[in-house]
């Protein structure tokens, strides 16, 4: 009976998703590298993804708006990803090291 309410429980979907949307902001602001920064990224979308799949499964029954939505998160996150390992690796080629705040030189 206790695992039933357990998976039934939309605040517990969104407590989940609030602490990796949390985590995730936290990590973008006290992160030095581009790496922390990009994973700190996919935090924030993960917790935007299950926030709308647990509104959409709990609110609209027949609907799979939230689904589409996360699908969609989920194209813009691996976008996002491949581009920014990209740029962090043209970083490093180019200045040794992948230290965010210690970038200041931005020439072709």
């Amino acid at each position: 009976m206790t695992g039933n309410l357990l998976y039934n429980n939309l605040h517990l979907y969104l407590f989940i998703a609030l602490f990796l949307l949390g985590c995730g902001l936290l990590g973008v602001m006290y992160r030095r590298t581009l790496i922390g920064m990009l994973i700190s990224m996919e935090l924030i979308m993960n917790g935007a993804g299950l926030n709308l799949v647990a509104l959409n499964s709990f609110s609209a029954q027949g609907n799979a708006y939230g689904i589409a939505f996360t699908l969609f998160i989920m194209g813009i996150a691996a976008a996002e990803a491949a581009i920014a390992l990209g740029i962090i690796i043209a970083v490093f080629r180019r200045f040794g090291h992948i230290e965010g705040g210690q970038i200041k030189e931005m020439k072709g």
